[in-house]
């Protein structure tokens, strides 16, 4: 009986013992930030997507959790400020809009300075994902900023220009001004008379709202989502293209103290991250345009012979762009040539060709 009690003893302590882990798993925190609030699309997906894709490849060895800590809208960093707040470790992951920073940053404007090619934010997003990992420019810009480069986010199908007025043809915008961000304010230079004014997303609404501007320049997705239709009741469907305008980044010392596993599944999930997000802004972009008309918004449709007018008007921003990387002792032309090259093969026939233009001048 002594024997029998023994051996039961002995078999539970043993079941007992098997069931626990062999070690403890480490967890490790992770602060995230965007100026922008959480409803916007790529914050929204950040949540949705990007974090329990990346919990659930690190519990497949059970190693390693975070603990995020997600702060978005302002609580930390405004829009503008993702950057500078990477770098300066007031958060350890980052979704930086690129097209504030093009001083800093200047490889990130290859799609901005490149509109009429390509309306598609998933070509756009694997090609300039593509030229970022061909290419050292972007990620040692990034570097410069004490940070890692993990991949683009491209959250628009293309940008259109909403009005306060009825708009028919681009003569309804000559002498206007349009609120824009970034490299885009350049394109208004193919417009005769039409000036821009800086702003950013949370911005326009009053911009239009109270005169300051006639137009902006922004995509239905993003219109929906900060009922532009309220104020810029027309849209003129100008498909200037698609634009990558976000960035994951991850403070680089935060980086470098992350075993390996944890860093893999950053990166690998940065990648999903990029398509999902693409995807769905195309999804979201008929979606957005019916939600635009259904809210009383009226669309107008550029001519294509008015959409090659405007692209030829406008200064060959591309060539200036690769210059100035060229001149910097980065690859500039090169990198401006791949990046057609990629677009065309992927079936895209740009209304300007912003590369061969760039070989001649």
């Amino acid at each position: 009986m002594f024997n029998s009690f023994a051996k039961r003893a002995v078999l539970g302590l043993a079941l007992s013992t098997g069931a626990l882990p062999a070690y403890a798993t480490e967890t490790i925190k992770a602060v995230v930030i965007d100026g922008y609030p959480a409803r916007a699309l790529w914050v929204q997906e950040f949540t949705n997507f990007f974090i329990p894709e990346v919990d659930k490849r690190l519990a497949e060895t059970g190693n390693y959790q975070m603990d995020w800590q997600e702060s978005y809208g302002g609580t930390i960093v405004k829009p503008k400020g993702v950057l500078e707040g990477i770098k300066l470790g007031l958060g350890d992951i980052g979704i930086v809009t690129t097209i504030f920073h093009n001083s800093k940053l200047p490889s990130q404007a290859i799609a901005a300075a490149t509109p009429f090619v390509a309306a598609d934010a998933r070509a756009v997003a694997r090609a300039v994902d593509e030229i970022a990992k061909e290419f050292p420019a972007m990620q040692t810009e990034f570097d410069a900023q004490n940070q890692v480069y993990l991949a683009t986010g491209v959250v628009l199908d293309t940008y259109q220009i909403f009005s306060r007025e009825p708009v028919e043809s681009l003569a309804d915008i000559e002498g206007d001004k349009v609120a824009g961000a970034g490299m885009n304010l350049r394109y208004l230079e193919g417009i005769q008379g039409a000036a821009g004014v800086r702003g950013g997303l949370t911005d326009f609404y009053n911009m239009v709202q109270t005169g300051l501007v006639d137009h902006a320049m922004l995509w239905p997705e993003a219109a929906a989502t900060f009922k532009i239709s309220e104020v810029a009741p027309y849209m003129l469907r100008a498909d200037l293209g698609a634009v990558n305008s976000k960035t994951i980044t991850v403070n680089k010392d935060y980086w470098e103290g992350l075993p390996a596993e944890v860093q893999e599944a950053l990166q690998e999930v940065a990648v999903l991250y990029r398509d999902h997000v693409a995807g769905i802004a195309m999804d979201r972009a008929e979606e957005s345009r019916n939600a635009y008309v259904a809210a009383g918004g009226t669309i107008t449709e550029l001519g294509e012979d008015q959409r090659a007018a405007w692209a030829d008007a406008m200064p060959n921003i591309a060539a200036e762009w690769a210059k100035g990387l060229d001149d910097s002792g980065q690859p500039g032309t090169e990198m401006l040539q791949a990046y057609m090259a990629k677009l065309k093969d992927a079936g895209f026939t740009p209304v300007r060709d912003w590369a061969a233009d760039a070989a001649t001048n």
